[in-house]
């Protein structure tokens, strides 16, 4: 038996009984019309989730990216791919993109609103660059860039362009890599390298702790 059978899963692995903690990708049925996603945080199995909104100090519901169709429509098929082969391996049902609300767990929700901030306001020409260096980076790298982003500058309009969400658009578009190796832009590995190393007295490195984020 799979471990999850017992459980029912919406979209890309979203089951409220685990964790009401989840994204949303609305599509339109008219592919002239921009693609929203939200981050929720509570799920009624009679009420539903909450509305998006642009609520700048609303956190619930909050529209997190509003991605031009076409731009979409270049990540679509390898988002699904890629949360698919992961929910395969978890035992878990997989799912596909369809006109209206996709619900999507919290934590695959994250890796595609990074993806997402890195090309809603590249070069559409640069979206098989930021698909690969997204394809580079682990898990945990996603949901820790997510995570800071989202802290700083996080809402779909207000933060656009700015700050985090600036530079996780130049480390993923511009820093090109090969098919033989995919590695982790640099500025990643820079960042990466300054959060697990700390120099405590002169001569004297001290490891930090993991300082693991609730992700």
């Amino acid at each position: 038996m799979a471990p999850h059978s017992k459980l029912t899963y919406e979209g890309f692995g979203f089951c409220a009984r685990e964790s009401a903690h989840h994204f949303v990708v609305s599509i339109p049925a008219s592919n002239r019309e921009d693609v929203a996603i939200s981050e929720h945080f509570t799920f009624d199995a009679v009420e539903g989730r909450s509305p998006p909104t642009f609520g700048a100090g609303q956190n619930d519901g909050k529209l997190r990216s509003i991605l031009a169709r076409p731009k979409w429509d270049a990540i679509a098929d390898e988002l699904r791919v890629v949360f698919n082969r992961r929910l395969k391996e978890q035992g878990i049902k997989t799912g596909r993109w369809k006109t209206g609300d996709n619900a999507v767990s919290r934590l695959l929700g994250k890796e595609l609103t990074l993806l997402a901030w890195a090309i809603e306001d590249a070069d559409p020409a640069l979206i098989p660059t930021a698909i690969k260096n997204w394809q580079g980076l682990v898990s945990e790298e996603r949901w820790w860039l997510f995570t800071m982003t989202a802290a700083a500058t996080g809402h779909a309009m207000h933060g656009r362009g700015h700050g985090w969400r600036k530079a996780v658009r130049y480390a993923l578009t511009e820093n090109p890599v090969t098919d033989a190796l995919h590695q982790r832009p640099r500025m990643f590995r820079l960042i990466a390298r300054e959060d697990e190393v700390t120099t405590e007295k002169p001569g004297k490195r001290k490891r930090k702790s993991s300082g693991k984020l609730a992700l």
